[in-house]
């Protein structure tokens, strides 16, 4: 394997007994390691957007892996798996799907390979991921018409060689003491994703000094950033913990992937004022489209006929669906060999070059008038968990998408939503995400659609109660940046609280909790463990209504007790002569009643 990173020595710290390490990987954990790389991608995205120097300079990778990965996660969600190795063809399948950029592709086939290899496999153990892993890498240099070193493409290598090296090490330590009380024979897993991720992180440290224009730049490689990214969460999950990596802390973490540039300063960073213009050799547009009825040998033959057209050409996939990316000059040639060659769909065309050519004055100023003229007002996409909050939001002339616990609404999802209510006219679109976990994907959808020229901005609701209030202020008339001023300030004033039931035993603020076990929450935080509902949402209202407060709403859910609305409403009035209380019937789950005081 060129350019392989030799295995770190500190690896081998692996070999030691790891408290709490899985010894496989099976259905739960295959959908937690997706489902945590989510989130980190949706964290570090921008990060990684700001690293993205080549092929094109167009700060895009965090994004297109985010959208990638999302859109899949949201496929995976749906389907019901045999064993790991089915999850991992399905997310793959998924993946191929979703892939945007180069990016997007090349973690398609990072994936296909490892699914190749673990196909049929109920769980998989060490060995097996090593083998993946290595599977993985071959992938993903066959998807590339001309690999660069100091890309990707050297990350997954380092990975792949570490994989093998740490999986054999393991089973040469079974092989001297073997049922031996070192604990070594649960640590395979374990040693594999640690040594594959330390060695890919030497490898990303490395990419300056292979490809120039990372070091003109000061930068590493962006998609092998976000490869070393994904690495952390399989160590992470493999380490037995569930939550974030502990590097993902974007205030201190930001920048660590930066060098020294090397080179005049004109040549350092897109976003330093350099961008891409007439006279560059690179192509104009990004193509990508899926391409359906067709067959191996004329995908061989569009293949020869993009890398003709353009650069950074990707054909992957096979059994009647392909992926096709390429950078060119001539789009529409692009799209007819793929007419020629099969029938594409969900084609996406993308202007490498969007500041080549600035307006004058007055023809920027015709521009804006004619866009103003075009669009007025404001439009909301709003996340809503039941029937009953989707009714409300609905009947305010909001786009609702679905959203609540366990099947959060996806970046993908979100985007059509707010093309869709630009369409209609408005000027802009203010997003209510209505959760705390869906913020990510909101702000990620916002910046998608702008690449289209939609202005789309998110009003930070973690709570439905919190959405609700900044929808009693939303004016339809006025422009996105006043709405979006007076719905936070609306949102942020306004306490939550909520009453739900333990699914699990944990320690709380309150103290521990069991299964069962009655759970009021204030701000975010669990402060009262109890058995009784009304009894708990009756002191979350008390602890709401401490500071003062004038407008109490109660959201009710779906598995709430009869007459728990009631109880609480005669609890806030007693406490508080002159409150007002609103109640509602938002179906959402989950959650017995979500409290709002403002």
């Amino acid at each position: 394997m060129p350019g392989a990173a030799r295995l770190p020595d500190r690896s081998t710290r692996a070999l030691l007994p790891v408290p709490g390490a899985l010894t496989v990987l099976d259905v739960p954990a295959v959908r937690r390691w997706a489902l945590l790389t989510r989130s980190v991608f949706a964290a570090r995205r921008v990060e990684i957007d700001a690293l993205n120097v080549f092929p094109v300079p167009d700060g895009d990778t965090g994004t297109n892996l985010f959208l990638t990965f999302d859109g899949a996660v949201e496929r995976m969600l749906t389907h019901d798996p045999h064993g790991a190795g089915d999850l991992l063809a399905a997310f793959a399948k998924a993946l191929l799907w979703t892939a945007r950029g180069n990016s997007g592709v090349i973690l398609s086939q990072l994936a296909r390979g490892l699914a190749e290899a673990c196909a049929e496999a109920e769980v998989v153990d060490g060995p097996l991921l090593a083998r993946g892993l290595v599977r993985a890498e071959e992938r993903a240099r066959q998807a590339v018409t001309d690999p660069q070193e100091g890309t990707i493409l050297s990350v997954a290598t380092a990975m792949a060689t570490a994989a093998v090296e740490a999986a054999a090490a393991v089973e040469g330590a079974e092989a001297v003491e073997p049922g031996g009380s070192g604990g070594r024979t649960d640590t395979g897993l374990y040693a594999v994703s640690l040594a594959a991720l330390d060695a890919a992180r030497v490898a990303l440290e490395r990419t300056p000094e292979q490809l120039e224009v990372l070091a003109r730049a000061g930068v590493v490689d962006a998609g092998g950033a976000g490869l070393v990214f994904l690495l952390e969460c399989l160590e992470r999950i493999c380490s037995g913990q569930r939550g974030r990596p502990s590097g993902d802390d974007p205030p201190s973490r930001r920048g660590r992937y930066r060098t020294e540039p090397v080179g005049p300063p004109s040549a350092a960073r897109p976003d330093d004022g350099l961008h891409h213009h007439v006279g560059d050799d690179s192509p104009a547009y990004e193509v990508m489209y899926l391409l359906a009825d067709s067959d191996e040998e004329a995908v061989a033959l569009l293949r020869h006929q993009l890398v003709e057209l353009g650069d950074s050409v990707l054909v992957v996939g096979g059994d009647g669906e392909w992926n096709i990316h390429a950078h060119v000059d001539d789009a529409g040639a692009a799209v007819e060999a793929g007419i020629v060659a099969g029938r594409p769909h969900r084609v996406r065309i993308t202007r490498l070059d969007r500041d080549i050519v600035p307006l004058g004055h007055e023809a920027e100023a015709a521009l804006h008038a004619h866009e103003a003229a075009r669009h007025t007002g404001s439009a909301i996409v709003a996340c809503a968990a039941g029937d009953g909050l989707a009714a409300l939001f609905g009947e305010a002339g909001a786009a609702v998408v679905p959203s609540g616990p366990g099947r959060r609404a996806s970046t993908g999802a979100l985007i059509a939503a707010i093309r869709a209510q630009h369409a209609t006219g408005a000027a802009g679109v203010v997003v209510l995400p209505n959760d705390g976990d869906t913020l990510l994907a909101a702000a990620a959808a916002a910046r998608a659609v702008a690449d289209d020229g939609i202005d789309a901005q998110v009003v930070h609701a973690r709570t439905a109660v919190q959405g609700l209030a900044a929808l009693a202020v939303f004016e339809p008339g006025a422009p996105p940046s006043s709405n979006v001023l007076a719905m936070q300030s609306a949102s942020s004033a306004t306490r939550h609280g909520a009453v739900t039931v333990a699914n699990r035993a944990a320690l709380t603020s309150a103290g521990p909790c069991e299964p069962g076990d009655v759970l009021g929450v204030v701000d975010g935080d669990i402060v009262v463990v109890g058995s009784d509902e009304v009894e708990v949402g009756r002191e979350v209202v008390r602890r709401l209504l401490a500071s003062g407060g004038e407008l109490v709403t109660l959201v009710i859910g779906a598995g709430a007790g009869d007459g728990l609305g009631q109880a609480l409403a005669a609890e806030a009035t007693a406490q508080h002569r002159g409150v007002e209380v609103s109640q509602i019937d938002g179906g959402q789950p989950v959650y017995s009643v979500l409290v709002g005081v403002e």
